[in-house]
């Protein structure tokens, strides 16, 4: 983050990116997301983002709230905690940004189209009266999914959806299927850089 600011760019929530998105602002900007809504997210990336300046959003599981990553267990992933609901208006109260992530993390496209529905709109709502403030934007668990879904986001009322393919996004892009730049653990600064500044993930899309 610190060299995201030393270099001049912006780090911004799906919120804040909007009139960027829409072409009716121009800079040197980078969306910052988080899926799933980890306690860690509040604990450690918070307090980096306030210092820097930057928004970020954060995609939450509506109805798991203070719960943990229970969908990773069949993987054996480790469980880790979530952010109870104290702590989403912890995080939006700070000025950052909340989205949904659906209702318990299920795969869309392995669902039947009612319950992909309620999944993407109870989850909008269920949000919004956990953390009192608006849910504008979405995001599709595992990044999977189909035409029909993006056009329940839109009937939603969502304004954005992200997915997980590789790349950075250009003014004019579909806003319910943006790309993305995945950050790991692993991901060194260099790379980082290589990733965010250059054309290393817009080849990859």
């Amino acid at each position: 983050m610190a060299l995201l600011r030393l270099c001049g760019y912006r780090g911004l929530s799906m919120r804040d990116l909007e009139p960027y998105l829409r072409g009716e602002k121009q800079g040197k900007v980078v969306g910052i997301t988080f899926d799933d809504g980890f306690l860690n997210n509040l604990q450690h990336a918070l307090p980096v983002l306030l210092k820097q300046g930057f928004t970020a959003t954060c995609y939450g599981v509506s109805s798991m709230l203070g719960a943990s990553n229970s969908w990773d267990q069949h993987l054996g992933i480790p469980q880790k905690p979530l952010m109870t609901d104290v702590d989403w208006r912890t995080w939006s109260g700070a000025g950052m940004d909340v989205g949904s992530h659906t209702r318990t993390h299920v795969a869309l496209t392995k669902i039947s189209r009612e319950e992909a529905a309620a999944q993407i709109a109870d989850s909008k709502h269920e949000l919004e009266a956990a953390v009192q403030c608006e849910v504008r934007h979405f995001c599709y668990p595992y990044g999977w999914y189909a035409p029909e879904h993006r056009d329940m986001v839109i009937a939603a009322g969502y304004a954005s959806a992200t997915t997980t393919q590789r790349g950075r996004v250009q003014v004019g892009d579909d806003v319910y299927s943006l790309r993305r730049i995945m950050v790991a653990r692993a991901t060194h600064l260099g790379l980082f850089a290589a990733k965010v500044m250059t054309r290393y993930e817009d080849k990859r899309a």
